[in-house]
């Protein structure tokens, strides 16, 4: 794709500032990856594709290289050159780069081949489709990729349609990501408390934490002003965040699921004075720490250091991460406040959320997709791409993925963020997964919604400037409001920065945004 063509998108999403969790991990030496020359060992004509020529795909994944990556690539690499007579290569976008060098990917003209992709991502996944960065794979499904097609149920792929075309293969993955905050069981129990469920209850806690402990209850930094936004949001009756403007920001909303063409922004509500109010006064009693705004250290790092009785995060990262915390903290058996909990405003995940697209850059779409269809239905793949090489990065006990003896995550880690390419029949237990995650997510899908904007893709072309100057207003005051920070009084501050989301636009985007959902139907 040229670069021109999503220029306009570009431009509002590279001056927004998102804020994107660091992961961190050492390079390896190159893995000897001869068996990627061999010759392939399958029909040069496979499932109606011609394979005689051999391809090489560039696949383009958020995160760092594990130390073992190549090692692990190698052996997928000789299954590929056997069964299609291809080879990968993958890229990364380490993560404090994805909000600039992800749409960076796709507005530079880069032939590559495939790529991670979500509704939530820098750049939408609706807008790349709109915009002819991806290929349209609806009628390559039925030649190349059959088995792939048939997996996934139809509602799933309905999800991924941009004006009834599919551009993106869903994930397979149940999850839910819903944010709270993850605190320390002990402590609660220490306190005489049964379980948080309430923001009355988190008060509680950390008033406790305060007057009994050494740490502050929750020790991060600058980013947590959009969890305390996010805690807002989830806990004010049946609001729901809006697009328009980056979740990565003090961003829309609107009042309720069966409202989603209405949106504003919550700055000119009672709610976000009073929550303005409530959050100079978490400051001042130190639920954190004095110096957040500057602060490098998150806050997971600090409760794993003992330096916090919890941190703030999403359903997901709270599970994914309970064998590390517990390794840290071995007392601390953390348990999670919901914040959208109580007032049933969990969201579903759908497919969508997690995508593997290809590039119309490619040399080689349905080789692409004949790989995408490898990892999401073969098990053998599916084990290498997601977990490594047995009896080096996992072994299987009782059903069980543990890492293997004398393990060193230095010198034997490994793994690709390969989200998207998640399916559910192959997910193996870890046990470094919180097991309640099963039973939670059975009573969450009872209760679960689904997302009204769903589908939809917004243009920012005619609002570039404000959506700029909204987000410049975020980083400074917003920021320092949602962590009790800014030198004036709250209110006072409230009322400023109301006075500058005028000034840079807001009316006129939420004007925008309304106008672009008034023809939209939900896909759910």
């Amino acid at each position: 794709m040229k670069g021109k063509k999503i220029a306009s998108s570009l431009i509002a999403v590279l001056m927004l500032s998102g804020v994107l969790s660091a992961c961190s991990s050492n390079n390896n030496e190159p893995a000897n990856d001869a068996a990627a020359t061999k010759a392939p060992e399958t029909s040069a004509n496979t499932g109606g594709v011609d394979t005689s020529k051999e391809a090489k795909l560039t696949y383009y994944l958020w995160g760092s290289e594990g130390v073992q990556n190549k090692a692990i690539l190698g052996e997928i690499n000789k299954k590929l050159k056997a069964d299609l007579n291809a080879t990968i290569e993958v890229k990364y976008i380490d993560w404090p780069d994805i909000a600039t060098k992800y749409p960076l990917l796709f507005a530079s003209g880069e032939s590559f081949d495939m790529s991670h992709a979500s509704p939530g991502a820098p750049v939408s996944y609706f807008t790349l489709a709109s915009e002819g960065a991806l290929v349209d794979i609806t009628e390559m499904l039925d030649k190349v990729a059959p088995k792939l097609k048939a997996e996934i149920p139809d509602s799933a792929w309905q999800n991924t349609k941009y004006k009834g075309k599919i551009y993106g293969v869903p994930s397979l993955y149940s999850e839910y990501t819903p944010y709270g905050y993850a605190y320390r069981s002990d402590l609660l129990k220490k306190y005489g408390m049964d379980k948080i469920t309430s923001i009355a209850d988190m008060e509680k806690y950390m008033d406790n934490v305060v007057a009994n402990e050494s740490y502050p209850p929750i020790n991060g930094k600058a980013e947590d002003a959009e969890n305390m936004f996010r805690m807002l949001v989830d806990t004010t009756g049946m609001w729901l965040n809006a697009p328009g403007i980056s979740l990565n920001e003090l961003n829309l909303v609107t009042k309720s699921p069966e409202d989603y063409k209405t949106v504003f922004h919550p700055a000119f509500t009672q709610e976000f004075e009073d929550w303005a109010v409530k959050m100079r006064e978490w400051a001042d009693k130190g639920y954190w720490s004095k110096d957040v705004l500057s602060a490098t250290l998150g806050g997971k790092d600090n409760f794993r250091a003992a330096n916090s009785a919890g941190y703030l995060t999403h359903a997901q990262d709270w599970i994914g991460q309970y064998g590390a915390d517990m390794k840290a903290q071995p007392e601390s058996d953390p348990y999670f406040f919901t914040f959208a909990e109580a007032n049933k405003k969990i969201k579903r995940k759908m497919g969508v959320d997690n995508s593997t697209v290809i590039s119309t850059n490619s040399a080689n779409p349905e080789r692409a997709l004949m790989v995408i269809e490898k990892f999401m239905t073969d098990e053998s793949y599916y084990n290498l791409i997601q977990y490594g090489i047995e009896g080096k990065q996992y072994v299987i006990e009782n059903g069980i993925k543990k890492f293997p003896a004398g393990y060193n995550e230095k010198t034997d880690g490994g793994g690709f963020a390969a989200w998207s390419l998640r399916n559910d029949k192959f997910v193996i237990p870890s046990d470094t997964e919180n097991p309640v995650r099963n039973s939670l997510f059975a009573e969450w899908d009872k209760v679960a919604i689904d997302d009204p904007y769903n589908g939809f893709s917004f243009d920012p072309s005619n609002v570039t400037t404000e959506i700029a100057s909204i987000s410049n207003v975020n980083s400074q005051l917003g920021i320092q409001l949602m962590l009790g920070k800014t030198s004036k009084d709250p209110k006072e501050a409230v009322a400023e920065y109301r006075d500058q989301l005028k000034k840079a636009g807001i009316d006129k985007v939420i004007a925008e945004v309304e106008k672009q959902l008034a023809e939209f139907v939900p896909v759910n």
